[in-house]
């Protein structure tokens, strides 16, 4: 049976809300719990991956961070970093008490924004068997100065104007002020990189994930700048894969390669393409490298 009619969804509780998870159930006791980034839903983010993931044994659980996707959580399209990381503290919660999974058999698998939250998270959680960070955003420092060059001098001052608007509106009350998570130069977007549009065709090529909205409030540039995840990298004590795409330029592969540097068990894949390679060019080549390691590291536990 296609991994997809196998899925069932759970919710579990993440402060005061709940968050839906696709749960794929697993044949070997190992478990990969996945979420994707910035506006991303756990059916585009996961899909393609998590079926292979499945189709090899493991179990899955495929979440939506809070305000997003089909989870709790309101005002929606908010991006609060912090939430985001105790929504993935309460998924490896919620895995370890499947009946499917070994607790001691957990791995997290994210890109993009959430790749970056993988380095944080699995530094908080020495129990974890593994941790994979595919295309990861670790540190918006770096990434910041890039990104605003890929915006024109008018875009830029409307992006900021809005997300200025949008968190002194949250002050009093006020609906979030949305932008597009992505954008052709000039326009007013999160992202206007040179392969920011590549999402689309990346991620929902048929065009079958029609409730996925591809917005973020605007008050997320204001923060990105300064969330800088791989700063935990030296205190992640499992194996840690990095998956880096050489041409990536949104959240661009040398500070992912440092961060992995500085990780006592990490190693760095490299792949050739753009930020969306692993979902287009390259999907056979990450798939296998994040196979191979899965395997390696949520291998059964002989007796």
């Amino acid at each position: 049976m296609p991994a997809l009619q196998q899925r069932r969804e759970v919710r579990f509780a993440s402060g005061d809300t709940a968050c839906s998870a696709w749960h794929y159930p697993g044949s070997n006791g190992g478990c990969v719990i996945m979420a994707g980034g910035t506006s991303v839903t756990k059916e585009p983010a996961t899909d393609q991956f998590a079926a292979r993931f499945h189709e090899a044994g493991f179990a899955v659980l495929a979440f939506d961070h809070r305000r997003f996707g089909a989870s709790g959580g309101t005002p929606r399209q908010i991006v609060r970093f912090d939430e985001q990381i105790a929504d993935w503290h309460a998924a490896i919660e919620c895995a370890a008490t499947l009946p499917d999974v070994d607790p001691d058999r957990i791995a997290l698998w994210g890109f993009s924004l959430a790749g970056g939250h993988v380095f944080r998270v699995a530094a908080d959680h020495p129990r974890l068997a593994c941790a994979i960070a595919q295309t990861p955003l670790v540190d918006g420092r770096a990434v910041a100065p890039h990104a605003l060059r890929s915006m024109t001098p008018g875009a830029a001052l409307r992006l900021f104007g809005r997300g200025v608007a949008d968190a002194l509106g949250s002050l009093v009350g006020r609906p979030p002020l949305l932008v597009p998570t992505a954008g052709a130069r000039g326009s007013v977007a999160s992202l206007t990189t040179s392969d920011a549009l590549d999402g689309d065709r990346a991620l929902d090529p048929g065009r079958r994930h029609t409730g996925w909205e591809q917005t973020v409030a605007a008050r997320i540039v204001l923060r990105l700048g300064g969330y800088r995840p791989g700063r935990h990298a030296s205190r992640i004590r499992c194996p840690l894969l990095v998956v880096v795409c050489d041409q990536d330029r949104s959240a661009l592969p040398a500070p992912a390669v440092r961060a992995a540097g500085e990780a006592p068990a990490a190693e760095v894949v490299h792949l050739t393409g753009r930020h969306y390679a692993p979902f287009l060019e390259a999907h056979e080549q990450a798939v296998a490298a994040e196979l191979s390691f899965l395997e390696k590291h949520l291998a059964p536990r002989v007796p």
